[in-house]
């Protein structure tokens, strides 16, 4: 069998999820192709989708700015997927479309491969800074993951309100203002910046001062390009753990290919590859 794979989103020719899933192809001694879908968001999505639908696709990743977008075009979402309300990988089954969300996985493997010890006290204190999609799926798999202290921190409160509901009666969370979140950031043991915020070209960008940052906090954020942010940079100068965006790229890309082929490829061996990729643009 020959898998046909792709991405569909915009802009995306910067993209390595090619190369990713190429290096899985490899590793699973399957033969296929993974290409780019883009969509121009002056186009017609509905009749673009409907063209890569027609084609022999086994199934495609989605990324911005069509992860709620592309709901309405297909036959079904898994649990996840619903929950979060946002869809990245699509399977092309018995002739069925189905949406699954692997972003917030993907995450969560990430963190738990760099800092298992967080994992250990569901009592750490957590902090979401940004409460976009990112934000929201991160949110659910802390949740999954049986952390009961998880606040968010954004500019609008309506927005960090609507993550949190995803939270049960024994869920902790607080929402604040970015200002508010800067004067208690010592308390924090985890703090993920989910935003795009100090992505290329705006690489001197940070959401947040740390200045009251604790040097025994883990920071972590989710932008790649550049690999080491301006937020991270910052962490580690005041002595903070630091955990690199590319690695969620990457785990969430491995559980994709694993709903496309059954197949789950070992991927920690990739992260420093993918790190020189990145590194090279």
């Amino acid at each position: 069998m020959k898998y046909e794979l792709g991405l569909i989103g915009y802009p995306i020719k910067q993209s390595l999820s090619p190369w990713i899933h190429q290096q899985f192809l490899i590793k699973a001694g399957l033969e296929g192709n993974y290409s780019m879908q883009e969509i121009n968001p002056d186009e017609s999505f509905g009749e673009e989708i409907e063209k890569i639908k027609s084609s022999q696709f086994d199934g495609f990743n989605v990324t911005v700015p069509y992860k709620k977008r592309i709901i309405n075009h297909l036959d079904q979402m898994d649990e996840d997927a619903q929950t979060i309300g946002a869809v990245n990988t699509v399977v092309h089954r018995d002739g069925e479309w189905t949406g699954h969300n692997t972003d917030w996985i993907g995450y969560i493997t990430s963190l738990k491969r760099h800092y298992p010890s967080i994992f250990q006290n569901k009592m750490s204190s957590i902090l979401l800074v940004g409460a976009g999609g990112a934000a929201r799926g991160i949110y659910y798999g802390l949740l999954k993951e049986g952390f009961i202290r998880i606040d968010i921190a954004n500019r609008t409160q309506s927005s960090a309100e609507a993550i949190a509901e995803l939270g049960d009666t024994t869920t902790q969370t607080s929402i604040m203002a970015l200002e508010s979140a800067e004067k208690r950031l010592g308390t924090y043991d985890l703090i993920i910046q989910t935003t795009n915020i100090g992505m290329k070209p705006n690489v001197s960008d940070t959401i947040i001062s740390l200045d009251q940052l604790h040097e025994n906090s883990i920071v972590s954020d989710i932008v790649y390009q550049p690999i080491k942010t301006e937020f991270l940079h910052q962490a580690s100068q005041q002595g903070a753990s630091i955990h690199y965006g590319h690695t969620m790229l990457l785990y969430q890309a491995q559980y994709a290919f694993e709903l496309w082929t059954s197949k789950k490829i070992p991927a920690d061996d990739m992260e420093e590859l993918l790190k020189h990729k990145l590194e090279g643009r």
